[in-house]
């Protein structure tokens, strides 16, 4: 069992109310209110759907990933997009890592901020992982 909720302050529940997380014996439960009743939902519950749901719109569009990263990065070398493109290789391992670290809060922030979150149902199925979309480039003239 996971030590932190991932997605702490981005998960709502069907209603669109905010499931907050609690530590309960060492593990992260994000608790779902059902009509009164609190349901302790295990955070790897959701987390994996949440994070499978990610590989599954990086995967295929590795190219695309690699090159908004290094945009973003401001470092559009041959040596930044090997380092992005095997990060990307090991998807699952680096998945494994974060499931352990925990997203920063600031990183929780800007996800946030950015339109990201993540419906879920009493039982802690995804039903929805709401994505900003990425702008596109204005027209060069």
């Amino acid at each position: 069992m996971a030590e932190k909720a991932l997605f702490e302050g981005l998960v709502v529940d069907e209603r669109d109310r905010p499931v907050p997380t609690r530590i309960v014996g060492g593990a992260a439960f994000y608790v779902i209110d059902d009509d009164g009743f609190s349901r302790h939902v295990d955070s790897e519950h959701i987390d994996r759907q949440v994070l499978a749901h990610m590989a599954e719109q990086i995967r295929g569009n590795e190219d695309l990933v690699s090159q908004g990263a290094m945009k973003m990065l401001g470092q559009e070398d041959i040596f930044t997009k090997a380092a992005i493109e095997a990060t990307l290789r090991n998807l699952d391992e680096q998945f494994e890592a974060l499931l352990g670290k925990g997203i920063p809060e600031e990183g929780r922030a800007w996800l946030g901020l950015s339109g990201f979150r993540v419906v879920v149902n009493l039982h802690g199925d995804v039903l929805q992982v709401e994505q900003p979309q990425t702008p596109e480039e204005p027209p060069e003239e």
